[in-house]
This record gives C-alpha cells, structure tokens and sequence, in this order.
C-alpha cells in the first residue's frame, strides 16, 4: 500500500501515526512546501522571542520519520491531485499514491491594502516567516501588528520582547475576539499595555508607505504611524490550492465524512484544512486547533490503513498565556439567545476571571482568566456533555474539582469506571 501526505504538521504526524498502528509494512511519504523536520507552529513567536531553540519547536523527535520508516520529501511542494490517475503533482515529477491525506493547512489572508508588498511586510504563521522577522526585530524598531487575534498578539508579545516598540491594530472594538467576552478582553488587553504593547481598534492600515522598504502605514481614521516591520495577522483560511482543480468537493474546508474521507474514495484529509465535525454546533465546521487536527489525522490514518474508525467530533479549544498571564477557552463563549445560561466570578485584583456558558444543563463553553487549573474537568464535560444540574452552581468556584460531582460519579472519574459500578 502506498500512502502519500500532503503536509508535515499535526494532522500529518497523526497521521502516521494512525497509519502504523494498522499497517506497519506500507510506504509512507510525506511531501512538505517546507524543508524542516516537523515543528510545533506555535512555537514560532517563542523562537522570536529566543525562549526556544529551533531543535526544541520539534513536534516529534528527530528520529521520528525512520522510527516509522518515512520517506520525507521536505521542500518539495505539490501543485495538484489528479484523483483519477492517483498522483499528486510535483515540479519535480507526479508522485503515485494508492492512499492520500490531505493535510494542508491554512494559509494567511492578506487583505487588499496597496504597499503590502514591500519590503519589511511579514505573515506569521510558518518558520520561515519568524526567521525573517528575528533578522530585523530589534530594540528600537517599531512594528504595526495587524490584527488582535492570537496570531497577531502572540507576535506582538515576542516583538515587545526584542524590544520592538508595537502597535496592535484590530477592526474589532477588542482583542481576541473569537475566544474572549468583552470584559475578559478588557482584561488581557490591560494586562498587555503594562507590558508595552499600544492598542488601535476599531481601526486598521488603509496603506503600507514607504519606497522599497516600509516607512509608515496610513490608518483607516487617517493618521500615520512610522514602523519598519508591518505583520499581517488577520487571519488565516484553509489552504485549498492542491485541490482547486480536482473534483474533491468543499466549502471553505474539505468536505469530509467520519472517517475523514473526502467526496473521491482513497483520499482524505484532515486538520486546518477540513472541515469536521463539531461537537457543540452540531455540524461540519474547520476547527483550527492542533490538538483536533492530530486527531483527525490518526483517525484518517487508521481509516486509510483499513480500521473502522470514526472522528467523533471535535470544538474549539484554546491554551495560551500572554505576558505571563495564562488563558484556557473552549466551545461557545459568546452565545447568543435564551436558551443558554451564563455564569461569571470576577477578581481585578489577581486578574482572575472564569465564566461559563451552558444549554440544558450541559457545560457548552468557558472562559479561565489566570485560574486555569481546573480545566481539563470542564473540557471533559464538554467533550462528554454531561448533564451538570446537580452541581452546576459549583462550576464557577475557583476550587472546583471532582468533590462536587456525586459521589458515584466522582469514583467512576476518579478509577476509569462507570457511575453504578
């Protein structure tokens, strides 16, 4: 059996890794647009901001691809897939393939803004965009961040750590919106100015100037600001561009079953590329986020070697901390309609804030501010939908753990067994 992967990150990785707890005796070949061994993407700001080294953004060890007898092909891109003849198409010649994965990806969205091809304009989401940047990052410098998402403000976060004077732009009226409320944005974005980092919203860069390298940037509200480095970080879409001219089918990312295959037997795909099931929303939505995308792919693996496996569906979920200041979100938190039941303890002081969102009874989504400890109960809640009336109202306390489920209850989590046993 011959399996080819198109992309080299989590859901690749998974991947393999699915594909050789079936099959330990097919070929496996990885084709990577990148020439690096598998890295954690991350990491990159950490890179930038010299809290890891290049060996340490290592997402498997380096002897990973022949422990599991890998053929990597790294910077060798592919064009296209030809799902007739069953080849991927490379500059270097069609690569054969009696199994496919899909693996691609996002790419960054770059918004339509004259001068944004000058030089020192970066994206933020690949190694070799952190290593142009680390080139030019220095004290003394400014830089324009163009989006308060996480992408943006994690690059904001390692460039203030170079000592690059920074300037976040968002649209938004606030930071991070896909993942915070209004007042835990507040919150971060305070704790983020004490740190150096100003802030722009409701407004964003109309025009990049300069002569062949970057000077200024003009604003919606038109005002200039002087900068050297301007990152675009609005975000990110699926890349679909291996499969444009193929007849697997797609919305904004590849259509996939619960198996992960795609609409065209033997090809899969999976991760940022895909779109799968989510848990909370009920349907097929892209679910961005590495530990779903690893998922997804050793689902995709065991199901291209032959097992009967199914993704059982996934949500968003969100680990990071910003400044020292650490913040878990998962599933729904700005919902809107009766139906859901909100819930918030706030305290300024230590800048802790937790707020959780639920439907009939069932945890659907929170918010931890600085108190994150508990979190893996509430995500296993979640993942369970498990009905919490009996002790719902405990949920919101910052020490709330297993005492409060129900005695059965709390023994069948505690030793792996079921409630009753």
């Amino acid at each position: 059996m011959k399996y080819v992967l198109i992309g080299n990150s989590a859901a690749a990785i998974g991947a393999v890794e699915g594909i050789r707890k079936v099959d330990k005796k097919g070929t496996i070949t990885i084709l990577s647009d990148e020439p690096y061994h598998t890295y954690s993407r991350p990491l990159i700001s950490y890179y930038l901001a010299d809290k890891v080294t290049e060996d340490q953004m290592r997402y498997r060890p380096e002897d990973f691809y022949a422990l599991h007898d890998v053929q990597f092909l790294g910077g060798r891109k592919a064009l296209a897939v030809k799902t007739g003849e069953k080849t991927v198409v490379t500059a270097e010649g069609d690569i054969p393939y009696d199994k496919l994965l899909i693996a691609t990806g996002s790419k960054p969205i770059v918004p339509p803004v004259p001068g944004l091809d000058r030089e020192g304009v970066y994206t933020f989401i690949k190694f070799d965009d952190v290593k142009k940047i680390k080139e030019v990052a220095a004290p003394g410098k400014k830089a324009v961040v163009i989006g308060a998402g996480l992408i943006g403000m994690k690059a904001a976060e390692a460039l203030v750590q170079c000592g690059v004077e920074t300037t976040v732009l968002d649209l938004s009226d606030r930071i991070l919106s896909s993942i915070l409320d209004t007042r835990a944005a507040e919150m971060v974005k305070a704790h983020a100015e004490t740190k150096g980092v100003a802030f722009k919203l409701n407004n964003t860069v109309v025009e990049v100037r300069g002569d062949n390298k970057v000077s200024s940037v003009l604003l919606k509200d038109n005002n200039e600001l002087p900068c050297d480095i301007v990152i675009v970080a609005i975000g990110v879409t699926p890349n679909l561009d291996v499969i444009k001219e193929s007849d697997i089918k797609y919305n904004r990312g590849i259509l996939v079953d619960e198996k992960m295959q795609t609409s065209v037997p033997d090809v899969y795909a999976a991760g940022d590329v895909s779109e799968g099931y989510d848990l909370l929303y009920g349907g097929q939505r892209v679910l961005p986020i590495l530990p779903n995308a690893y998922m997804q792919g050793e689902i995709a693996g065991q199901a291209m070697a032959g097992a009967e496996v199914q993704f059982g569906g996934g949500f968003a979920f969100n680990a990071i901390g910003l400044f020292g200041l650490p913040m878990n979100t998962a599933g729904i938190v700005n919902p809107e309609g009766s139906e859901y039941e909100i819930m918030v303890d706030e305290s300024s002081q230590d800048k802790c804030y937790r707020k959780i969102v639920l439907k009939n009874d069932r945890v659907v989504g929170f918010i931890l501010l600085n108190s994150i400890d508990r979190s893996g109960i509430l995500t296993g809640l979640i993942r369970e939908q498990a009905d919490v009336k009996a002790f719902k109202q405990d949920l919101i306390r910052q020490d709330f753990g297993y005492i409060h489920f129900a005695p059965d209850v709390r023994k069948a989590k505690l030793t792996g067994g079921k409630a009753g046993d």
